[in-house]
């Protein structure tokens, strides 16, 4: 354990601060998707996003391991609101996606301050989480096309869920530790 700076922090760790906000929020925001697709009788997509949630909790606490570290000071947020109302399945993956796309550019945001301030050390922490968020894009989309193509035959997007490996690769031998050790 190391000794806490007493210097003002970087803009990146700032940044990264608010991330774990972000990270913890989306892993609420997941489980609202969760509970609503399990109250709606789809146990596949309900796992899906009861997967993702734990994974959202994962990289929060990779975040905290990083700053504890490297010395710096972290406070664990609250987190912000979360929708619980949906209308149809379609909508829960567009918010799934939508919030993917924000955490990339957040992200993207914490490679460019992490660079712009030399933090090398930063910049190579930043890395695995830009790969995750392609391949979370990747997914999301790929499940919001099934939507749309099973046109409402929420047994094909079920089957879909059952016969393919989306988000289920297992755990990432690469992924930065987590504090607590990951879930």
């Amino acid at each position: 354990m190391g000794i806490r700076r007493s210097e003002p922090r970087s803009k990146f760790h700032e940044l990264l601060q608010k991330q774990i906000h972000s990270e913890f929020n989306a892993s609420q925001q997941y489980l609202a998707l969760a509970v609503w697709c399990d109250g709606e009788d789809l146990p596949q997509l309900a796992r899906h996003f009861y997967r993702q949630s734990v994974e959202e909790r994962n990289h929060a606490l990779a975040i905290v391991r990083y700053l504890m570290d490297t010395a710096h000071p972290v406070e664990i947020p609250g987190t912000g609101e979360v929708r619980n109302d949906f209308s149809q399945v379609s909508d829960v993956v567009e918010l799934a996606l939508e919030s993917e796309k924000e955490v990339a550019e957040d992200i993207k945001t914490l490679a460019k301050t992490a660079r712009a301030e030399d933090d090398y050390q930063g910049e190579q922490f930043v890395q695995w989480f830009l790969k995750e968020q392609i391949e979370e894009i990747s997914q999301m989309t790929t499940l919001l096309t099934v939507v749309k193509r099973a046109e409402g035959n929420l047994f094909e997007l079920e089957n879909f869920l059952a016969r393919e490996t989306v988000g289920q690769t297992g755990p990432d031998p690469t992924m930065p530790a987590v504090a607590g050790g990951a879930l």
